[in-house]
């Protein structure tokens, strides 16, 4: 078990949010934590600044900051540290962001800030919106841009803005939201203007979503919730390592009722040459298509049981040997499973007589997972002993419940994100907590 230390409040302005947004905010040294600034109002729009705080010093550091921001954008957040290098990656919202034209989910792109060269933007996924299009970039928005272990890849889900025309055109719903790869290989130049970004990485989409999935079939109309497997990819039976990201995918059962379930998919280490379904660079009236040597496989069949569906970011043991996420057991209380990324029946992990609320993190050793449950953060030990050998409260239940939780590279400091109100005007705003272990 963790000997939790005191619980620690990093930041204190109550004029603005303090927002770690489920990212890994750590810096590789584990010395600072990275947020961004949104607005309860305007969101990530309106959030002109990433910053960082010295988690011994209390310290604030602004890493990046848009002059003139405006309510419609461009707008920074949901930011993240490179686990290997000095760098953050972030939403940018499109530099020409205008009251007429503003920052949409398919109308943002990922940037990398390097420590060394603050407020220096490097555009990662290239964006090319007139056909004919370009292998390597994007046609819409990524988000939630999350590195590799190893810092050579970066995932993130896609929202396609052609396709976003076709439906205003038609009225049929095409804008469905999909997940996609960057990987430093090389630039991809594009034509720029407003709506057009060249690339630093070279960017491919790599699940398959169709706006109306066959009811009973594996097809499915949105995928999200996603993240790495491991620090270096799972083992498969043949002992190789293969690279993946564990998310769900939204199926639809023979009823046709929309049901989120656990899906991986193998990613080929050549992202260049296009798959059999179609060209990298999309259609106009098609996603771009997966690379070839991308395979995508169903986990969990919850569909056809009493209380079907998953939920929260499917997140990896650092080995990659499990995925654990939340669903509701034989009682309808949602609780934490896990599963290989091989297949198999899935295991439940907790045993509470109320439901776990999410923010599912494992500790970087392996060992225990952590999450919120009854507005305190507990730990649980993965293994066969009795469930309340395993589990330990770390914080005491509070009225603003924790959420954001993220563990230091050494497992040594949790960081999360809580609301504290101004006693003056009673808003409330997020801000930094840490718990330190030993």
């Amino acid at each position: 078990m963790f000997k939790v230390l005191e619980e620690k409040q990093l930041t204190h302005d109550l004029s603005y949010h303090h927002d770690l947004d489920n990212n890994d905010n750590f810096s590789p040294d584990g010395k600072w934590l990275v947020y961004d600034t949104r607005t309860d109002e305007g969101g990530i729009p309106e959030s002109a600044r990433i910053e960082k705080v010295c988690i011994e010093t209390g310290e604030i550091k602004t890493v990046y900051q848009i002059k003139n921001n405006g309510s419609w954008g461009p707008g920074a957040g949901a930011v993240s540290y490179s686990p290997v290098e000095d760098a953050v990656v972030f939403i940018h919202g499109l530099p020409g962001c205008t009251p007429e034209n503003p920052y949409q989910q398919w109308r943002r792109t990922g940037v990398i800030v390097r420590d060394s060269e603050p407020g220096k933007p490097i555009f990662i996924d290239a964006r090319n919106i007139n056909p004919p299009f370009t292998p390597g970039a994007l046609r819409g928005g990524t988000h939630r841009h999350e590195w590799s272990g190893d810092g050579q890849w970066i995932g993130f889900t896609y929202n396609d803005a052609i396709l976003q025309t076709l439906e205003d055109i038609t009225g049929t719903k095409r804008n469905l939201r999909t997940i996609g790869v960057s990987k430093n290989i090389s630039p991809v130049p594009v034509n720029e203007n407003a709506e057009n970004i060249s690339g630093r990485w070279f960017s491919v989409l790599v699940v398959s979503v169709v706006p109306n999935p066959i009811p009973g079939s594996d097809e499915i109309s949105h995928a999200a919730n996603d993240s790495w497997i491991g620090k270096n990819g799972y083992q498969k039976p043949d002992g190789n390592c293969q690279i993946a990201r564990a998310f769900l995918g939204t199926v639809v059962d023979n009823e046709g009722n929309e049901v989120p379930e656990v899906f991986v998919v193998d990613i080929p280490d050549d992202i260049t040459k296009p798959g059999e379904f179609g060209p990298l660079e999309g259609t106009d009236n098609d996603f771009p298509m997966p690379p070839a040597g991308t395979v995508q496989k169903r986990l969990t069949f919850t569909a056809n049981s009493p209380f079907p569906g998953c939920s929260g970011i499917v997140r990896s043991s650092p080995d990659g040997s499990q995925l654990a996420f939340i669903a509701k057991d034989k009682s309808g209380i949602n609780q934490i499973f896990t599963i290989s990324p091989l297949g198999g029946a899935p295991q439940q992990l907790t045993f509470h007589d109320s439901d776990v609320t999410g923010n599912l993190r494992w500790h970087p050793g392996g060992e225990a997972v952590t999450y919120v449950w009854k507005g305190s953060i507990v730990s649980c030990k993965v293994g066969n002993a009795d469930f309340a050998e395993r589990i330990q409260v770390l914080t005491k239940p509070s009225e603003h419940t924790p959420a954001n939780l993220v563990w230091s590279h050494d497992g040594k400091v949790l960081a999360f994100n809580r609301l504290v109100e101004d006693l003056n005007t009673g808003v409330g705003s997020r801000q930094v907590f840490v718990l330190e272990m030993h």
